[in-house]
Parts: C-alpha cells; sequence; structure tokens
C-alpha cells in the first residue's frame, strides 16, 4: 500500500505537532481563541474535502452555504492561480472574513492541457461529472495507454479580511486517463484518473488514499505549515 509521511496520520489528516512546527501544539493553533475560516467554494464535495484536511488545525471552518449572502465569482481567469485569487478575494471583501480560494482540475498532455481551467464545464454550461467524463473519452478515443497522462492540479489562495492575498500555493498529482471508468468514490474525473504506482482509479482507490495522494491534499500539505504560522502572527 503507501507510507504515510509529512506528518500526515493514517486517516489523512495532518498532525501539527511541535516537533513539525516549533511553538504549536498538536492539533493546530497554540492559543485559546475561535477563527473563522471560510472555504470559499460552492462544490460541496470540494468543500467536504477540504474540510477534512483542515479540520484537526483548529480552525472554525465554514462554508458559503453559512452566509445566505454569499456571492457567485465568475471565474474569468486565465490561470488555476487567477481564478483561486478571484474566489478568495471577492469572497473575503464581500464577507469581511478570512476566505480560503480553490480552483482546481485535470490537465491531459494528449489534449494539449484541455480541460485545464475549463474542468467543470467542459462539456458544457450544463455540465456533470458523468457528461465531462464522456467527453473526455470520446475526445481520447483510442489512444494508447501511455499517450494518456495527465495530472491535477490544485491551487489555493487566502485572502484576508481587505481583500488581499497572503497566501498561494500550488500542487499537482500525475497519472493517467483509463479507458473507462472504475470505482465509486471521489468526484469529477476521479473514476477515470489512474494512479500508475497503484493500476488503479482515485474512484477504487477511495478517500483515505485520496486524502494522502491528491493533488488537493497535497496543496494543503504543502500550505499548512504557513497558514499556522499567518494564524499566529497576526490579528486573526
Amino acid at each position: 500500500m503507501f507510507e504515510l509521511r509529512d506528518g500526515f496520520t493514517r486517516s489523512g489528516h495532518w498532525a501539527a505537532e511541535s516537533s513539525v512546527l516549533p511553538g504549536l501544539k498538536a492539533g493546530g493553533l497554540s492559543m485559546n481563541r475561535s477563527r473563522v475560516l471560510v472555504l470559499g467554494t460552492h462544490n460541496q464535495k470540494k468543500h467536504a474535502e477540504l474540510a477534512d484536511l483542515l479540520a484537526p488545525l483548529g480552525f472554525r471552518l465554514l462554508s458559503l452555504a453559512d452566509f445566505p449572502t454569499s456571492i457567485e465569482v465568475v471565474e474569468d481567469g486565465s490561470s488555476f492561480a487567477a481564478n483561486a485569487e478571484l474566489k478568495a478575494t471577492q469572497q473575503s471583501m464581500h464577507l469581511g472574513e478570512w476566505v480560503l480560494g480553490e480552483d482546481s482540475g485535470i490537465s491531459v498532455d494528449a489534449l494539449q492541457g484541455a480541460p485545464g481551467i475549463m474542468s467543470a464545464r467542459y462539456s458544457g454550461a450544463a455540465a456533470t461529472d458523468s457528461s465531462n467524463n464522456e467527453l473526455l473519452l470520446k475526445e481520447l478515443g483510442d489512444l494508447a495507454m501511455e499517450r494518456r497522462t495527465a495530472h491535477y492540479t490544485c491551487h489555493l489562495c487566502l485572502s484576508d479580511p481587505e481583500g488581499n492575498a497572503r497566501l498561494h500555493c500550488e500542487e499537482v498529482c500525475r497519472g493517467r486517463i483509463r479507458f473507462q471508468a472504475a470505482g465509486s468514490a471521489g468526484f469529477g474525473y476521479d473514476p477515470l484518473f489512474e494512479i500508475r504506482e497503484y493500476h488503479r482509479s482515485f474512484g477504487e482507490l477511495g478517500m483515505v488514499v485520496k486524502a494522502f495522494l491528491s493533488h488537493r491534499a497535497r496543496a494543503i500539505r504543502s500550505l499548512v505549515p504557513q497558514l499556522l504560522k499567518l494564524a499566529e502572527n497576526t490579528d486573526w
């Protein structure tokens, strides 16, 4: 199976130990105060993954569903980074809260990086996971497996309540696109995205493994030290 490293527990959660980040208590922040962090996505499946990964850190995690006046941010950026920053900064200024924006998607080498930032809307304005997967398989046709390489990208941006982007982080997870879907775990392109080392899709590997290997988990793992230090050293 897989070896767990870099401060993650077998459940996929970050273990914020003082040996990893001096001055921090195990479990996250050392000060007895509730720091609100809004996960700036309307995608409930993404929100659930982010919330699970961040839960042990000591923040009071809220979703956009907790704010009836939250806005729909137009994702018209030309990159994952630009869209994540739009989601974070515009929502934070509107809500007056710290907001973590996220943009992610899958890029297929044989399709010159498509679907890329259009991953969620690949098959049109009314796209579903199923229709997106069907279109991707159609576009790749019978292309040989060795040419079906792809990677997931996740970009995270943290904005303060004034709309200033304070942190950025981007990570990828590499794999390939299967000829047919396999497994029911996850969402998006997970049933088609195969981790080559395991010869299994994210849909088959399940959420525990995904919580360690995925692009989103890697991005959170990179963000955590910066996030906790910022929280300790600002008036959050």
